[in-house]
């Protein structure tokens, strides 16, 4: 049996990029013969919450930035987004292994059942406090406050000083590795360790300013757009441009992002209104994933299994489109407008405010003053307003993110940036005194915030051209 053990271990294929991809479809198929024969809804979630109670005393805090498609170690600390979506109900498969759409009555049946198990959970709050004690418990019973409360400034980058950086990202389920993008038509990959940071590759070749920049999910590459009217496909290790892809209606580009579950697919928004889904591997559109908005197209957001997309317009619109796995298409499917004319500068997905109650919920940052918190109700991507913080924004292009790790404590965490020059906590479950914490060093408005994986550090930008880099105090 030792040898066998070993010869195995010699020849099994984890670093080969299909074996995963092999692994999932076989999942699928035994799980679909697994159903035919029926299962308890009761022992289900059983199973899967013990489950998630094992995997986090296994590898610790789950981030929400977790690649189970990454080819590293590190992507085993899956997030609970995507443990869900391999755990759905097998029946949702089509026959050659397509995921279909999910029907209306399962996000229905997700809220009996949530309603169900949770029973004991006070009006307002995300985590059931019957089963939250225990994990309190576990996580030292501090408070969100205590949490989130910063040491100082660990570094500040000023390579882009005099343009504003309007985004910023730490990379997949990375510590130290972080990217940002400039007004002054460049990008900078940065590594934060080995002591000091340093700006590791700059990345030129657009011939306007950078609007916007994406990771894909195994960080070996970066796709940016520009208001020169291309969006570029960089190199991450040597900063090479690998292809240029010109805008066919001419116009500027001005966000991008990429296919959760399909990475050779990026979605990007043009300055007519245009949403576009492109292949980066052939540089072509792909056919039926375009789609007319009400106007200039500024953020977009997948949902985490890839299945709805929301897009914001400068025209107070927010769009949701299903997209079709298979062929790439989008059918528009809502529309909600949030305030007309003000502009939808950042939207960001989570399926999970907490760790213990599944709650799908949308985060945007609208010219209106406020940070508003939507609760996503059906599999069509409609929006029910939850909650709304005030912040100074009137015109810039802020944005906003969830924490990415999912708390034991009690409480769920978003951060924003703001035109008073600072970076805003906010915890989304408290009536009053919402703000967690509040980080002031900037010296123009706030435009973007990213946490690293385990939030030891948080990353902000403003319209100065400064990076600041946070460290959180260690409890």
């Amino acid at each position: 049996l030792s040898l066998f053990l070993s010869v195995y271990n010699a020849y099994r294929t984890p670093t080969f990029p299909q074996f995963r991809t092999q692994y999932i479809r076989r999942r699928s198929q035994l799980l679909r013969e697994n159903a035919k024969c029926g299962f308890e809804p009761g022992l289900r979630r059983q199973y899967l919450r013990l489950r998630s109670q094992l995997l986090a005393l296994r590898y610790g805090p789950l981030s929400e930035q977790s690649s189970f498609r990454a080819s590293s170690v590190r992507s085993s600390r899956t997030t609970l987004d995507r443990m869900e979506d391999f755990e759905e109900d097998p029946r949702a498969q089509g026959a050659r292994g397509h995921r279909r759409s999910v029907s209306r009555g399962s996000y229905q049946l997700q809220a009996q059942m949530n309603r169900a198990v949770y029973e004991e959970r006070p009006p307002g709050s995300l985590v059931p406090t019957s089963v939250a004690e225990a994990s309190r418990a576990m996580a030292g019973d501090t408070t969100l406050s205590e949490n989130y409360a910063f040491a100082g400034m660990h570094h500040i980058f000023d390579q882009h000083v005099d343009s504003a950086v309007p985004r910023l990202q730490f990379a997949n389920d990375d510590k130290h590795l972080l990217a940002c993008c400039s007004l002054d038509g460049t990008l900078s990959i940065m590594t934060l360790s080995p002591s000091p940071p340093t700006v590791k590759v700059t990345l030129k070749g657009h011939a306007g300013p950078v609007t916007d920049f994406a990771w894909s999910l195994s960080n070996d590459i970066i796709v940016s757009t520009s208001q020169d009217g291309t969006l570029r496909i960089w190199n991450t290790e040597d900063g090479r441009c690998i292809r240029e892809v010109v805008d066919p209606e001419a116009s500027e580009l001005l966000c991008c992002t990429f296919q959760p579950m399909n990475n050779n697919l990026t979605v990007v928004g043009n300055s007519k209104h245009l949403l576009q889904v492109v292949n980066i591997s052939t540089g072509k559109k792909v056919k039926g994933g375009s789609s007319k908005l009400t106007g200039r197209v500024l953020s977009l957001s997948f949902d985490a299994p890839g299945r709805i997309l929301w897009a914001g317009d400068d025209r107070g619109s927010i769009f949701s489109f299903l997209f079709d796995m298979a062929t790439g298409k989008l059918t528009k499917a809502k529309r909600l407008v949030v305030s007309e004319g003000s502009s939808i500068s950042s939207i960001s997905a989570r399926s999970w405010i907490s760790r213990e109650a599944r709650d799908p919920s949308l985060l945007i940052n609208a010219c209106i003053n406020k940070l508003l918190l939507y609760r996503v109700v059906d599999n069509e991507g409609t929006l029910q307003l939850k909650r709304s913080f005030p912040i100074q924004h009137s015109s810039q292009p802020l944005h906003s993110i969830f924490c990415p790790l999912m708390s034991f404590r009690q409480g769920a965490c978003v951060v924003t940036g703001s035109e008073d020059a600072c970076v805003y906590f906010f915890d989304v479950e408290r009536n009053t005194k919402a703000i967690v914490n509040k980080l002031q060093g900037h010296s123009g408005p706030v435009l973007d915030v990213s946490f690293n994986c385990d939030e030891s550090l948080l990353a902000s930008s403003d319209a100065t051209g400064m990076v600041i880099i946070w460290r959180r105090e260690q409890k």
